[in-house]
C-alpha cells in the first residue's frame, strides 16, 4: 500500500483553487465533498454544534472527512451564521443535505447565498429531491432503492431482495451524481460566469443507473423475477461459487472464449466432464449447468482456484474480504489503497498525469480549525468573530 505519512503537496490535483463549503451531514454529501477534496479542492466542512448523528468511530478514522478543514458553528446564532455566510461569499461551491427548506430557515438557503455570491454553485443532496410528494419524508438508502426497481432486482431467485451495501444508493446514485452535477455546473459557469442550483436526488440517480436493465426489460430481454437474468446471478457462468474451504470465487465468463477457458480449466483441475455440459446459452438447462460448475468448484480451495486461473481469461477471481483486498498484488502494484497509520484507506481515484491528486490530509475532528482563521486564509482580510459553540 502507498504510505500516507507524506503530506499532500500544495497545488496538487485538478481542482486546486476550488473552494467548497460543506454543511455537515451524513453519507453521500460528505463523500462527495471528500471526493472534491481528493481532487485538490479546498473543502471547509461546517459541523453544527450539538446537531445530528455522528458515525460511531473515532473521527480521525472517518475517511469521508479526509482532506477537509472542519469548523464548528452554531448556525442558529447570528454571529456564527455571519461567519458561515462570509465563507459562502468566498466559495465556489456549497453542498448541503438537509430536508428541503431547512437551510433556508437557517438563513443559508440557495436564494440568499446566490444573491450574495452569483457565481456560487449551490448543490442539494437528498434522497427524494427538492420537490414531489415525498420531498419532506425521512429516508435512508434502502428507502430510496425500494421505489426505483433496483432493490427488487437484487437477490437470488426464490429469495428476498438483498441490500447492496450503500454503494448503489447513497454513494452511486447519490454522491457520484452530486459530484457530476457540481462539475458540470462549474464547466457551464466558465462560459456564463454564473453559478446555479444543483438538485441531486438518490431516487433520480439510482433510476439513471438502471438505464441498462430498464432497456433490457423494454426489449423483452429481462424478466422482473430476480435471479433469473443474465447479469443478476441467473446465468451460471456469471455467478459466485463456494469452494472447498467455505470461501468463494466470482465467475464472469460471458463471451464464448472466456467460457471455454472456464470449463477447460475446471476439467483440468476438477475433472469436469465438458462433453456432458448443456449448451452455455440453453437457459432452460442453466440449473443443470450450475450444478456441474458448483460441484467442480467445491473440489478445491479458493486460493487454489485463484492460482489455477490466474494466467487465463476465464474471468475467475477470488472473493476477497475487506481485510484481504488491500494486500492483493494488483491493487498493491497500483497503489489502490494507502496506509493511514496502519489502517488501509482507498486512495484517490481516478488518476491524472499532469495534476496527480497526491495523498489526502488525514481526517480532522469537528472544530479542529478556527472558522475566522479559515476565512482570513480564503480572503486575506479580517473575518467576523464567531461565538464559541459547544459540541
Amino acid at each position: 500500500m502507498t504510505t500516507a505519512s507524506r503530506t499532500t503537496a500544495s497545488g496538487r490535483g485538478p481542482l486546486t483553487g476550488l473552494r467548497v463549503v460543506e454543511l455537515g451531514g451524513l453519507g453521500p454529501a460528505p463523500f462527495a465533498a471528500m471526493y472534491l477534496a481528493d481532487l485538490g479542492a479546498d473543502v471547509v466542512r461546517i459541523d453544527r454544534a450539538g446537531a445530528g448523528f455522528e458515525m460511531p468511530i473515532d473521527p480521525r478514522l472517518d475517511t469521508l472527512q479526509r482532506g477537509k478543514t472542519r469548523v464548528l458553528l452554531d448556525l442558529k446564532q447570528d454571529a456564527d451564521r455571519t461567519v458561515a455566510l462570509a465563507l459562502v461569499d468566498a466559495a465556489d461551491v456549497l453542498i448541503e443535505s438537509y430536508r428541503p427548506g431547512a437551510a433556508d430557515r437557517l438563513g443559508l438557503g440557495a436564494e440568499e447565498c446566490r444573491a450574495r455570491n452569483p457565481r456560487l454553485v449551490y448543490a442539494h443532496m437528498t434522497g427524494w429531491g427538492q420537490d414531489g410528494p415525498l420531498a419532506q419524508r425521512a429516508g435512508h438508502d434502502p428507502t430510496y432503492l425500494a421505489l426505483t426497481g433496483a432493490l427488487h432486482a437484487i437477490g437470488r431467485a426464490g429469495g428476498p431482495p438483498q441490500l447492496p451495501l450503500s454503494l448503489v444508493g447513497d454513494f452511486g446514485g447519490g454522491a457520484m451524481y452530486l459530484v457530476a452535477g457540481i462539475l458540470a455546473a462549474l464547466v457551464e459557469r466558465s462560459v456564463s460566469g454564473e453559478g446555479q442550483v444543483v438538485d441531486a436526488a438518490i431516487v433520480d440517480g439510482v433510476s439513471h443507473l438502471m438505464a441498462n436493465p430498464y432497456s433490457l426489460l423494454a426489449g423483452g430481454a429481462w424478466r422482473d423475477e430476480r435471479g433469473t437474468n443474465l447479469i443478476d446471478s441467473g446465468a451460471p457462468f456469471i455467478d459466485v461459487y463456494e469452494c472447498r474451504d467455505g470461501r468463494h470465487v466470482a465467475v464472469a465468463a460471458l463471451e464464448p472464449p472466456f467460457y471455454a477457458a472456464l470449463v477447460d480449466g475446471l476439467a483440468a483441475s476438477a475433472g469436469l466432464e465438458v462433453d456432458a455440459l448443456p449448451d452455455q446459452w440453453d437457459s432452460a438447462r442453466w440449473p443443470e449447468l450450475r450444478k456441474h460448475l458448483a460441484e467442480a468448484f467445491a473440489a478445491r480451495d479458493r486460493d487454489e482456484w485463484a492460482t489455477h486461473f490466474a494466467d487465463t481469461d476465464a474471468c475467475v477471481s477470488p472473493v476477497l474480504a475487506m481485510g484481504e483486498a488491500p494486500a492483493h498484488a494488483h491493487l498493491r502494484a497500483r497503489g489502490t489503497f494507502l496506509d493511514r497509520d496502519g489502517h488501509p484507506e482507498p486512495a484517490p481515484a481516478p488518476r491524472f498525469d499532469r495534476t496527480p491528486a497526491g495523498v489526502p490530509a488525514a481526517p480532522q475532528s469537528p472544530g479542529s480549525a478556527d472558522a475566522a482563521a479559515v476565512l482570513r486564509a480564503w480572503t486575506g482580510s479580517a473575518a467576523p468573530v464567531a461565538s464559541t459553540p459547544t459540541a
